[in-house]
């Protein structure tokens, strides 16, 4: 794949791209960005200049990297509701009394959840690795439904047997998660994601970093771009594979959680220091004759230069 520097796995592609049955119309969709007049993308040059580079010959529109585009101020909308804010104040209170990058932050996304097997795994394998944590543990929708997760009204049910009373001093479990003012707050010292594009980006900004454990969509290729392409990232899994309203085929042990929260809260310096530099480079792309803010220029006069 030129846009790639390092050879990949196919197994990393979305899974709608490895069956026959959706590959046609995939592939139909792809080809068709060649009739675009260009490509605006969520990145920024600094970060994937091999791949920005790799469009360049002339048989692709130009492709226009202008992020990271981030919701930053996104708690002013999400906490609106009374209780959201009392959610808030409590999770950041929490966090205000934790040792500097003491805490692993794990969070699945706004369709992540898991079974309760995997869940019982994930708890034995945060209690035994011994780290601070705060855990978004969300509710699998019914059967067969294709609906967000929803928070627990009682997590107990599915945690192991005395798991809240034995962390009590160490952990803390949430439904809705204010991610990025989590990510941003000094007490995080890891993000256990499943590697969305946004999450993504939001641990790059905030130099926060990942252990991967992707579900769907591109998110494996994501956890692949993040661990050998970048070498910013860890890995918890990065095959794993959990389509919606569906249980994953495997159960991630609670050792290999347990190692890679460990792995992820005692990163090598080098990946330490890359991600700090790559993400000043993220916050200095968008700032005045940065890469994406002259990208961005450049898309605006490209429109002006192509009009009838």
């Amino acid at each position: 794949m030129p846009c790639l520097a390092s050879p990949f796995p196919a197994k990393v592609l979305p899974s709608s791209v490895l069956g026959k049955d959706f590959l046609p119309l995939f592939l139909r969709l792809f080809r068709r960005l060649r009739e675009a007049k260009g490509i605006m993308v969520n990145t920024f040059y600094e970060l994937e200049s091999h791949a920005i580079n790799s469009f360049s010959d002339g048989n692709y529109p130009p492709v226009y990297p202008v992020g990271p585009l981030l919701n930053l101020n996104g708690h002013e909308h999400d906490v609106v509701s009374d209780i959201r804010k009392d959610i808030h104040r409590d999770i950041m209170q929490w966090l205000d009394h934790q040792p500097s990058s003491s805490v692993v932050y794990l969070c699945f996304g706004s369709m992540g959840s898991f079974g309760v097997e995997q869940v019982k795994e994930i708890a034995c394998g945060l209690e035994q690795s011994g780290h601070r944590f705060l855990w978004s543990l969300r509710q699998p929708p019914p059967n067969g439904k294709m609906e967000a997760p929803s928070d627990y009204v009682n997590p107990a049910e599915v945690l192991p047997e005395g798991f809240l009373d034995r962390t009590s001093e160490i952990g803390k479990i949430i439904g809705w998660a204010p991610q990025v003012d989590i990510l941003a707050h000094p007490s995080i010292g890891g993000f256990v994601s499943h590697c969305g594009w946004n999450s993504t980006l939001e641990s790059i900004w905030f130099d926060v970093p990942i252990a991967t454990w992707p579900m769907h969509a591109e998110q494996q290729f994501n956890a692949f771009l993040m661990i050998v392409e970048f070498g910013l990232a860890i890995e918890i899994q990065m095959n794993y594979r959990k389509e919606f309203n569906m249980d994953a085929c495997e159960i991630v042990s609670a050792e290999e959680i347990e190692k890679g929260i460990r792995c992820l809260m005692e990163i090598d310096i080098k990946k330490k220091e890359k991600l700090k530099e790559i993400s000043e480079k993220s916050r200095k792309a968008l700032m005045k004759d940065g890469s994406s803010y002259t990208w961005l220029d450049r898309v605006v006069q490209d429109m002006i230069d192509n009009m009838p």
